[in-house]
């Protein structure tokens, strides 16, 4: 199984370049964040054209998370229970036998804002709420634009970005609570070339420098983990004409999960 989690910025725009990265990777599940469109405008009909069926949680203008599969998605969940929330952010479905969740975390603005505080107090939210999702599927795949490089080598310039919104030590302990759930970040369970990013600013050329970010993420719970045999962010959608400012992460699992 070869799943994939991918901020596409808006599916409206990037919808051509999305059904031409589908023809060409070989996927079974696909995690969107940034949809940016309305359930009742989402493009089932050109995914099922493309051989998919997909689930959305889709807002106008901001957010909007969804999930594309081969397969069937069933107990289709939207949301966090419990956590009152007027952003979609949250969509889950399980899909051969694995509960996957797409999930895009807020950018935070910057540290102290009340933007952060919502960022930190999501992630709060996130932590029981995936805490419930595993008990209940101990095959569990979250994907998505987290919006935190997890440690300094996740950014192109630690002594720029250290302290600052995305590379914040809340912001941190907040993805390392949720893998202290038990669950594993995909990409760093193989070898990578140094300065692997998943997003670069649109300004000042940042992504024909590499002046990027890893923010884009896989966490896997154990069992699923051992079943991972790669993991690698693919450029090519990056190097389009009018692209997401994210690179999709794949992540590739053994046959038999």
């Amino acid at each position: 199984m070869k799943i994939a989690t991918w901020n596409v910025n808006s599916l409206k725009v990037r919808l051509p370049h999305l059904l031409d990265w589908l023809n060409a990777v070989d996927l079974d599940v696909i995690a969107l964040q940034e949809i940016k469109t309305l359930d009742d405008g989402f493009p089932s009909a050109e995914l099922a054209a493309a051989g998919y069926r997909a689930v959305s949680n889709g807002q106008k203008t901001y957010n909007g998370v969804a999930l594309l599969a081969r397969g069937e998605l069933r107990d289709v969940v939207r949301d966090m229970d419990g956590f009152a929330d007027d952003q979609k952010r949250v969509i889950a479905a399980t899909i051969n036998g694995v509960r996957f969740v797409s999930v895009y975390v807020v950018n935070g603005q910057s540290v102290g804002s009340d933007k952060y505080a919502y960022k930190l107090r999501f992630l709060d939210a996130l932590h029981d709420y995936l805490a419930g999702e595993l008990d209940r599927h101990p095959l569990l795949a979250v994907g998505g634009d987290f919006n935190i490089a997890p440690t300094p080598q996740d950014s192109h310039d630690p002594a720029i970005w250290e302290g600052g919104v995305l590379c914040s030590g809340p912001e941190r302990a907040g993805l390392n609570r949720l893998l202290a759930l038990g669950l594993h970040d995909a990409f760093r369970l193989f070898p990578q070339a140094a300065n692997s990013f998943t997003w670069w600013d649109y300004r000042q050329a940042a992504f024909s420098r590499n002046l990027g970010l890893r923010i884009d993420h896989w966490l896997l719970s154990t069992p699923l983990a051992a079943h991972a045999r790669s993991a690698h962010v693919d450029l090519a959608p990056r190097r389009l004409e009018r692209p997401s400012d994210h690179a999709p992460l794949i992540v590739d699992l053994m046959p038999g999960v």
